[in-house]
């Protein structure tokens, strides 16, 4: 009888079109889900004049969004663990196409609000799923690059958002771009055809076949036997009750620190995303050029997710987070300050690398530090306690247009959370990640302990 290790699998599959299959799914959704979320920001100088509504009154109808998705995130990422990724995933890109479409179709605040709320519980669900799929899926040696290259199809959504956004909102006005959200419900039956299982959670449901499937995919040179058993390192966290999980084995601590940066990013992220445009356009910009700064803060987001990937696979994870939140509180900073327009588009686009980017990078950080039994459960945590800085951020910057302060208090209040994230960060105690210290060597000696102790348990 072959003990076999899934994950020792996975770890060290070479590169090969499965994995190109599961990151174009992957980023597909992705991209789908930033449109969604970004949408609200992009229409709301037109909102605001449409509705008759306040900017304290538009934070609040962009922050019910975000409220779905802290419930999203949690509920929806817990319960991908139980009943598998596929049919959550599926639910979650029904309710943010549906419901974002429908947002479009209302002329009242509290029913725009409701109709958000409802999408912003796919938006914040799907998001701890897709990550887990590709952080269980990627090789090891690349793994956070992989991850940041998936998540960086947010960054595109935006951008496709801002892109619609000056082509359509003056012609068809804001709804439009709301109704163009429906389109990823055509996806749904694809999804089920090409997306694979969890390992995991097939694992746990004895769909043996199904698993031996998937790990012909990841490794061309196994052969399946009906002999073949299959072992998990992370056994004893396949019960059903996986959040207590995240506090157990000295995890506590560094929990809670990884869901205090998640707060303090998601602040950062969703101030620029809902306030940025009509900040832009208070400064003097139109509101074409203006839309041209969401697109440049995105286009840096993809940068820096995907260069912040690429450093977080070749030094530590923990110090390349550090950096990138410091650099978002000094760029952001800066916006408020009279800058040459080029030198502002530049500072826009480290704004974005920083804030958005360094977000994916903090989810694949994330998604290392958890065993995988409970990967969806602690991404679904982290990202659903940091919306409540997701949901403050449209609220309490709206607050602070509404007193007409000078711009540069504006981004000042944005930028102050990027230094308590770095230091949250700095305290994460990365040697109690379920893939090791970040270094290759550690990460292997890991494994190869794990693996002992199963095959000695089983002699």
């Amino acid at each position: 009888m072959r003990q076999l290790d899934i994950y020792k699998i996975a770890d060290e599959a070479k590169l090969n079109p499965f994995h190109g299959l599961v990151l174009f799914w992957c980023s597909l959704i992705i991209i789908f889900d930033g449109y969604d979320l970004a949408v609200a920001g992009i229409a709301m100088p037109a909102i605001m004049k449409d509705m008759g509504v306040n900017s304290t009154q538009a934070g609040f109808m962009a922050s019910s969004a975000l409220f779905g998705m802290m419930f999203g995130a949690i509920f929806l990422g817990t319960l991908a663990d139980r009943v598998g990724r596929r049919w959550v995933i599926a639910i979650c890109i029904v309710l943010f196409s549906v419901f974002t479409a429908a947002a479009g179709l209302t002329q009242d605040p509290v029913v725009f609000g409701v109709m958000r709320f409802l999408a912003g519980l796919g938006i914040g669900g799907v998001m701890p799923n897709i990550v887990a799929e590709m952080t269980e899926y990627a090789p090891r040696r690349m793994r956070a690059t992989l991850v940041t290259l998936m998540f960086s199809g947010y960054s595109v959504g935006g951008m496709l958002a801002a892109f619609l956004g000056k082509a359509m909102l003056e012609s068809f006005g804001w709804q439009s771009v709301f109704y163009a959200a429906l389109a990823p419900i055509v996806l749904v039956p694809f999804i089920f055809m090409s997306l694979p299982e969890s390992m995991s959670f097939l694992h746990q449901a004895g769909r043996f076949s199904e698993l031996k499937a998937i790990i012909a995919r990841l490794d061309r040179t196994y052969s399946p036997s009906a002999t073949d058993h299959f072992v998990l390192p992370e056994r004893n966290c396949s019960d059903k009750a996986p959040v207590h999980h995240l506090f157990s084995e000295r995890r506590s601590f560094s929990t809670i620190m990884l869901w205090l940066a998640s707060f303090m990013c998601l602040f950062m992220v969703y101030a620029l995303s809902t306030w940025l445009t009509k900040l832009m356009a208070s400064a003097g910009y139109n509101l074409g050029p203006a839309m041209t700064f969401v697109m440049v803060l995105n286009l840096g987001a993809m940068i820096g997710a995907v260069g912040g990937g690429w450093l977080a696979d070749r030094f530590n994870i923990k110090y390349v987070l550090i950096f990138m939140y410091l650099l978002a509180a000094l760029s952001i900073t800066l916006l408020g300050r009279p800058l040459p327009l080029e030198l502002l588009f530049v500072v826009v686009g480290l704004a974005g690398a920083s804030t958005i980017g360094t977000q994916i990078v903090n989810n694949a950080f994330v998604g290392q530090f958890y065993p995988a039994a409970v990967r969806s459960t602690g991404l679904g945590w982290a990202l659903g306690v940091g919306r409540g800085g997701a949901i403050i951020a449209p609220i309490l910057i709206g607050v602070l247009v509404g007193m007409s302060l000078p711009l540069e208090m504006n981004f000042v209040a944005i930028a102050i959370p990027g230094l308590f994230a770095a230091i949250a960060i700095s305290m994460v105690n990365s040697k109690l990640s379920a893939t090791g210290s970040n270094s290759p060597v550690s990460s292997e000696a890991s494994r190869a302990r794990d693996y002992s102790v199963m095959e000695k348990g089983s002699s």
